[in-house]
């Protein structure tokens, strides 16, 4: 039976399977590349990192890190890396660039790819540099040009496309520039205060043991402010952070499949409807409850298993384009593979997601009177509410584990349910509240088609609801994208005042800092900061040395705070991204000698300390008791220097230290023009310019925006299946209203104006709703999470609102075309047949 029904419903029910593919095929995409992705961050760890191992450090190594290097048989290769200014004389332009000198045969895996690919292996017996490709495009840099760093000046070999651990933000900020190790001491650049990393590169023993080396080996290393990292950590930290983006995009995908599943609820809703005569004729001949029951069970569970396996199979499809959509922001390549798992998971919710979201409606099969076969319009009896709330508690319960296998995370899970709820809640409450004002409120002034179009939002099995939740959801998805990217860029944004530094001078030596600020005044600037910085190490936490703390097992206190070199100032007053929590701002010594300190809310956490504890510092060999006088949370977002540690004045004034001065330029010629200058005065400071930095972090933003848009859309696709299977289903009604109004002389421009206004009703009010939810939901984010002032984005007003409204009313109106243009009576005998 439920063989010989369906394939007389096969369009519906094909429907119902629509409804629910695009939302799986967009969680097979995701999964199917999540593991793809792992799969190849494991098996290219060590061409990431170019080595089986490193030994890492920034400081030179001191005698027991040496000894361990020797006793692991002598590093590879090694390499010294920095940032600092470089100048192109040829074009006389400079630029913040990433130098490291290489020693050796490095990378042992992987390759430097150059251009020309001769460049890999000459330039370090040919005495020249590889500058990086978008570098040498920028500046219209070629081969046989030269670059000044520091002292030296180096002509170019070729231009550097990827070298093994160059990635990240930093690559960005600071593109890498390889060179000679050896010319590194002769550029000038390794002073006091300079941020130096020190890199060991070591090839495994045959069966070597990686893990267990790195848990022999790494403690002691750190005690000593060094570092080892195996290829498979490294990797296991990269699949990390890429998981992260996955997963959130893996909630993205998992939305559209809700919403198809709402769509498909709502769908046999009206198709069971439409079935209970047929249902009542057959218990009448004798078929069961269970019968009954079971034979639309059965067709909506085979239609989920095609919606799965289809939706799968798009899926598999689909992630074949995330390489490209990707590429920007995954520094490797990846190769696509077939996984099984994937697919299973396909099948499986759309069984699962099918039946469940169908069991409410298909209830009334169970419950129909075989008297509906003589009285159609008796109201069947009512499923007992426990039944109801037993499968929407399913239906929750199921939504959560979903989350959390996704997610990871009970708490992460239990908010995107909550969240889900709130939002699908919030809608459906406005669009019924929207229907009952529009009832109380009926607008009979209107003319003819206007008031027509408000009477079909209540036709009998009307999709209202179901439209609005499926056209909100999508919208407010690409609405809070918009909205959240505005609010990251506007913490980063600049201010365009003279008092809001946008030139930075690094590693300005306190034998230089005078020369440096009156450099600045002569080009008409002014000096906004001489910030004076201290490097420090913390030596003991309330009266325990930090070499014991690492040592026990059982202290929580976190690992960072005992290894952090730290960089410190001294000053007298707040400045406007910190505020103070606990305690009183430091201002002088304490009567027993020790010096107050103001910490970050977030050292405090991470060292397990309050106010009034004492803290323990190495300054370069010299011992400093301190005491804890407040704790301050700090804006970290903004575009200025802040601290974990800030000392009072007339402490630290006597201890080895280098300066940070800064300044605003008022456009980009006069900061290119100081640029110049200061390099070529003072070749060993580096200068950050925050123009340039916030052009970079909006181009990641934009990659990463568009790879979420392209989730996104999987929803408004789903919102448009949604819609046209909501239109189809409803047919039946329209087609007898359309009759009607036909024969009682309406005429089809008429009837096209009614169903006009009825979808732009729907589309206006969906992406109203939605923009508006997502407007809240970001104030929110920027208040509560962001701490960040909320400026709108005009894009979600102006062009996704208006956009969904016209897809709507154009969808809508298409599905309505033969309803519109065929005569009623041959409409009628096409719907009988």
């Amino acid at each position: 039976m439920a063989w010989r029904d369906g394939k007389a419903s096969t369009k519906r029910l094909v429907l119902f399977m629509a409804s629910i593919v695009l939302g799986i095929s967009a969680v097979v995409a995701v999964q199917s590349f999540s593991e793809n992705l792992k799969q190849n961050i494991g098996s290219q760890s060590k061409a990431l990192m170019g080595a089986d191992f490193v030994i890492d450090s920034n400081h030179e190594p001191n005698e027991k890190v040496q000894g361990i290097i020797d006793s692991l048989g002598g590093a590879k290769a090694r390499s010294i890396s920095f940032p600092s200014m470089a100048l192109f004389p040829k074009q006389n332009s400079t630029k913040l660039v990433g130098i490291k000198g290489i020693e050796g045969p490095f990378p042992f895996y992987g390759e430097l790819e150059t251009n020309p690919q001769s460049a890999a292996s000459s330039y370090q017996g040919n005495n020249s540099a590889l500058v990086d490709a978008t570098l040498m495009l920028q500046f219209g840099l070629s081969k046989g040009d030269t670059i000044s760093i520091g002292n030296i000046r180096l002509p170019i070999e070729g231009a550097l496309i990827s070298a093994p651990g160059s990635t990240g933000l930093t690559a960005s900020i600071a593109p890498p520039v390889l060179i000679p190790y050896e010319f590194i001491a002769k550029t000038g650049l390794v002073q006091t205060g300079s941020r130096i990393d020190y890199d060991f590169y070591f090839v495994a023993d045959a069966g070597q043991d990686l893990e267990e080396l790195d848990e022999k080996i790494d403690p002691i290393l750190d005690a000593e402010n060094a570092d080892l990292d195996t290829h498979s950590s490294t990797g296991q930290r990269l699949g990390r952070r890429y998981d992260n983006f996955g997963k959130f995009l893996n909630l993205v995908a998992f939305i559209a499949l809700l919403l198809g599943s709402v769509g498909v609820a709502s769908s046999v809703h009206i198709y069971v409807k439409e079935k209970l005569q047929s249902v009542a004729v057959l218990k009448c001949l004798g078929a069961t409850r269970k019968q009954s029951f079971y034979i639309y069970l059965i067709q909506i569970a085979f239609m989920g298993l095609f919606g799965g396996l289809f939706g799968a199979i798009l899926g598999v499809g689909f992630q074949q384009f995330f390489p490209v959509l990707l590429r920007e922001v995954i520094p490797f390549d990846i190769e696509i593979t077939f996984t099984i798992w994937p697919i299973l998971l396909g099948l499986v919710l759309g069984l699962v997601m099918s039946v469940l979201f169908s069991l409410s409606p298909l209830l009334s099969t169970w419950f129909v009177s075989p008297l509906q076969v003589l009285r159609v319009q008796e109201k069947g009896i009512e499923p007992p509410k426990r039944v109801v709330y037993l499968i929407y508690g399913a239906i929750i319960v199921f939504i959560f584990l979903f989350a959390f296998y996704l997610l990871d995370n009970l708490a992460f899970a239990f908010y995107f349910l909550l969240g889900v709820v709130v939002v699908f809640a919030i809608l459906v409450a406005v669009g019924i509240f929207f229907m009952r004002i529009v009832k109380r409120n009926f607008p009979k002034g209107w003319g003819f088609a206007a008031r027509q179009s408000l009477l079909n939002l209540f036709r009998p099995n009307n999709q209202t609801l179901v439209l609005i939740l499926a056209i909100g959801i999508g919208t407010f998805l690409i609405s809070t994208l918009y909205f959240t990217k505005d609010i990251l860029i506007g913490k980063a944004t600049l201010e365009n005042k003279q008092e809001s530094p946008n030139l930075i001078f690094l590693d300005v030596q306190s034998n230089q800092t005078e020369d440096v600020k009156r450099s600045i005044e002569k080009s008409e600037l002014s000096v906004l900061n001489d910030i004076p910085i201290v490097t420090m190490r913390v030596q003991k936490i309330k009266e325990r040395n930090a070499s014991d703390i690492r040592n026990d097992t059982t202290s929580t206190i976190n690992d960072w705070v005992l290894n952090h070199e730290f960089r410190v100032t001294y000053r007298d007053s707040l400045i406007a991204s910190e505020s103070i929590v606990e305690g009183e701002w430091p201002s002088k010594e304490l009567s027993d000698g020790l010096v107050p300190i103001s910490i970050s809310d977030n050292v405090a956490r991470d060292a397990q300390v309050e106010v009034g504890d004492n803290l323990t510092f190495n300054i370069q060999g010299v011992l400093m008791e301190t005491q804890v006088a407040s704790i301050r949370t700090v804006d970290w977002g903004r575009m200025q220097l802040n601290f974990n540690i800030i000392f009072p004045s007339k402490v630290l004034e006597s201890a080895p230290k280098f300066h940070v001065v800064t300044t605003y330029a008022e456009n980009e010629k006069t900061s290119a023009e100081l640029q110049k200058q200061m390099v070529r005065q003072f070749p060993t400071v580096s200068i950050i310019d925050l123009r340039q930095v916030l052009t970079i972090v909006e181009g990641i933003l934009d990659k990463i925006s568009w790879v979420i848009n392209f989730m996104a859309f999987f929803s408004i696709l789903t919102g448009i299946i949604v819609l046209i299977g909501s239109v189809r289903t409803s047919k039946y009604q329209r087609i007898k209203e359309s009759v009607l109004l036909r024969t009682l002389g309406a005429k089809s421009g008429q009837i096209l104006k009614i169903n006009a206004y009825e979808y732009f009703y729907l589309g206006f009010l969906g992406s109203f709703l939605g923009i508006l939810l997502s407007l809240i939901a970001s104030f929110l984010l920027a208040q509560l999470v962001f701490k960040a002032a909320f400026i709108p984005s005009w894009i979600p007003f102006l062009i996704v609102g208006p956009s969904i409204t016209l897809l709507v009313l154009a969808i809508g109106l298409f599905n309505n075309k033969s309803v519109l243009s065929s005569p009623p009576l041959e409409v009628l005998r096409k719907e009988v047949s």
